[in-house]
């Protein structure tokens, strides 16, 4: 007897209409030299929902969010969604290009998802939380409450 195996489904999205247009074009540029990264992008894009920038909650990742994650192979970690360009991981910046930020786009708190890696493995990875582009990371929110404190 065969054991039937599922694939699970995707957790749902979103994405903002500017970083959408933005990925998709960067996306479809970058098919020719990479072709298996510029398409796992795009499926992550066609099935997102697509929003009015203003409508994106705070706690939804998108390009320049600082998201912590805790992937199956470890540790919790915090990322930065960035650009090719701005990647730098000794900062903690990776690209969207990376499977794991293609992964992180448009998920919230408590999701989680499934993403291969370069090698082919299968990993699992669930987002514990999301600060928006911009935002202070918590250390700088106590800190900063504490000068105003003594202000």
């Amino acid at each position: 007897m065969q054991e039937k195996t599922r694939a699970r489904r995707k957790p749902n999205i979103r994405i903002g209409a500017s970083d959408h247009s933005k990925l998709i074009a960067f996306a479809n540029a970058m098919a020719e030299r990479n072709p298996d990264v510029s398409e796992e992008l795009l499926l992550e894009l066609d099935r997102a929902r697509v929003v009015a920038d203003g409508s994106i909650p705070d706690d939804v990742a998108r390009m320049g969010s600082a998201v912590t994650f805790k992937p199956d192979t470890g540790e919790a970690k915090t990322v930065t969604l960035v650009f090719p360009g701005d990647a730098d991981i000794a900062q903690g910046k990776i690209s969207i290009l990376t499977p794991i930020g293609t992964a992180l786009i448009g998920l919230s708190p408590g999701q989680s998802i499934s993403w291969t890696a370069r090698d082919g493995r299968t990993h699992e990875l669930e987002v514990l939380d999301v600060r928006k582009p911009g935002a202070p990371a918590p250390a700088e929110t106590s800190a900063l409450a504490a000068a105003s404190d003594r202000a």
